[in-house]
């Protein structure tokens, strides 16, 4: 019995190895693995890009020119060179991504990009330049947020908010433009920001003819309503607040002076032209 015990107790923490070994090389740990084996590293002044093996996609600098822009809107630094990784075959990207999106941006900061996006790029359904700087919006702000922070406590909508505007993404590809936004909004069309990746999105009916991407546009059009009434000043006040603090509501009263909810109607008077 002992003997069992003892060998229960040697093998376990070397299974254990075993199968993080796994998830960091070929599994959904792929993005914290500091090995990224398949992948050719390319290393400009502001980025670090991996690319797997039997990718086509070579225009790196374009990326790289990207970054001074984003530092720029959101009066922040990059405190590491973001880490992008291009993949050239879906199975591969499946295996190692925790998302069947185009992008996935993970807490550490780390970007896949998953083959599809490159091809609808090449086509014309989508702006490489556009997604990516979506994307590196929420890496940037990773980089000063801890993980809690990035996985519970920092609003979804904000992050989505601020990636969209920064990114100019309104009005391309499937993303309504922000006077289409308002139009909607208007004809009744609203999610409380507050709702957004709960259940009560999944309950919600709009008449919109993409419902995420109405969403993260109406978070767009929050963002830009604060910056436009109150200020970049304070906005940024209110956003870097926000990467240490748990209490949304209480940060946002203490830089605004006015609770969250009535901001909200404020906005929606304001789409509607009452104010």
């Amino acid at each position: 019995m002992r003997r069992k015990i003892k060998t229960v107790a040697i093998a376990l923490p070397i299974i254990v190895l075993l199968l993080l070994s796994y998830e960091l090389l070929w599994g959904k740990l792929f993005a914290y693995s500091p090995v990224k084996v398949g992948f050719i590293k390319n290393e400009l002044p502001n980025i670090v890009v991996f690319t797997e093996k039997g990718s086509t996609f070579s225009n790196y600098e374009a990326i790289d020119t990207l970054i001074p822009a984003i530092e720029k809107y959101h009066a922040l630094g990059f405190k590491n060179k973001p880490e992008i990784i291009i993949f050239s075959d879906e199975a591969s990207y499946h295996q190692r991504s925790i998302s069947g999106a185009r992008f996935i941006v993970y807490p550490n900061g780390c970007l896949l990009v998953a083959p599809w996006a490159i091809n609808e790029a090449n086509e014309g359904k989508i702006s490489l330049a556009i997604y990516l700087r979506h994307e590196l919006s929420h890496t940037l702000l990773y980089q000063h947020m801890s993980k809690l922070a990035a996985y519970y406590f920092y609003p979804r909508w904000l992050l989505e908010g601020i990636a969209v505007s920064s990114s100019n993404q309104m009005g391309t590809s499937w993303y309504p433009s922000k006077e289409e936004t308002y139009e909607y909004i208007r004809q009744g069309n609203y999610l409380s920001p507050t709702y957004m990746n709960t259940s009560k999105e999944d309950e919600a009916r709009l008449n919109v003819k993409y419902k995420t991407t109405f969403m993260y546009s109406e978070a767009a059009c929050i963002v830009e309503y604060l910056m436009d009434v109150y200020g970049r000043d304070k906005f940024e006040q209110y956003m870097k607040q926000l990467l240490v603090s748990v209490n949304h509501d209480k940060t946002f009263k203490a830089v605004y002076g006015i609770d969250f909810e009535k901001c909200l109607q404020n906005f929606r008077q304001h789409v509607n032209g009452d104010i």
